[in-house]
């Protein structure tokens, strides 16, 4: 066995040798990318393509987040909460084949409750200590992207005013945090280290992924997210934990989607 990352109580699984043993976890990796971020990550670039050759160029254009599915209220809320199962589906996909082939898979990925004897609390402070870090210099970026042209406006929010919207936004913002971290942190970067590839490039194709889906906003939210890809990446690395991640990403988004719809509609800075 490996010796273990720093700050984890396992150690790593060994790297699969045997070439066949190989060629099947990369189809795997494949299959579940190909079923979640890594076809959003190609309809993301299909995306960008297609701003940049409209009428107005990049900084003309809009990318909204949440969009109302029906005029009709509980039609649009049905579609909401279905569309968040059906995204957590590859979550379920990637939790069930770790626990198929990999030791004590929650301790591992830091999904587990208490983790090395620490109390969930650390997750939370943690967590809010990695949105802190990221929000502002995220916020920034998202200005200089707009200022230089290579950013698309983005409406956090495009859900019309009901009694379930801000829930619903909250709940967006768990399920974000739950598939991406569980996916391009917890699953993908274990998944490539038993292919025996460098924590360099593990975290790079992490982060490069993290970031690739997220092009069809523009530029300078594919380089905040990438950078964001590294931070995270690194931390989990260095015996972070994935829960720490969710929270984390969680309370980004909550401020993003939530902020928009309590403030910026009513401000009228749509």
């Amino acid at each position: 066995m490996r010796r273990p990352v720093r700050g984890r109580d396992v150690s790593e699984e060994p790297p699969l040798t045997e070439p066949p043993a190989r060629q099947r976890l990369g189809w795997e990796i494949t299959i579940v990318l190909g079923l979640s971020l890594g076809m959003s990550a190609i309809y993301s670039v299909v995306s960008i393509i297609a701003k940049l050759t409209a009428k107005g160029g990049l900084s003309a254009q809009t990318s909204t987040l949440n969009a109302s599915q029906s005029v009709r209220e509980y039609l649009d809320l049905t579609y909401q909460l279905l569309g968040i199962v059906n995204t957590l589906v590859p979550v379920a996909l990637v939790i069930w084949l770790l626990a198929g082939d990999t030791p004590r898979w929650a301790e591992r990925l830091g999904l587990n409750l208490t983790g090395s004897g620490r109390g969930w609390w650390r997750d939370l402070v943690h967590g809010a200590a990695l949105a802190a870090l990221i929000g502002l210099p995220g916020l920034a970026l998202y200005a200089i992207g707009r200022e230089l042209g290579v950013t698309t406006t983005i409406v956090a929010s495009g859900l019309n005013e009901h009694w379930w919207t801000v829930p619903v936004l909250i709940l967006q913002a768990v399920k974000n945090a739950v598939l991406e971290e569980v996916i391009v942190v917890g699953y993908l970067m274990n998944r490539l280290r038993r292919l025996d590839l460098p924590w360099v490039r593990v975290m790079a194709a992490s982060a490069l992924l993290r970031g690739s889906y997220h092009l069809y906003q523009g530029f300078g939210p594919f380089v905040g997210n990438a950078i964001m890809g590294v931070v995270f990446a690194e931390w989990y690395r260095r015996g972070g934990r994935v829960w720490a991640l969710i929270v984390a990403h969680t309370i980004l988004d909550v401020i993003s989607f939530v902020g928009y719809d309590l403030f910026a509609k009513p401000l009228g800075l749509t």
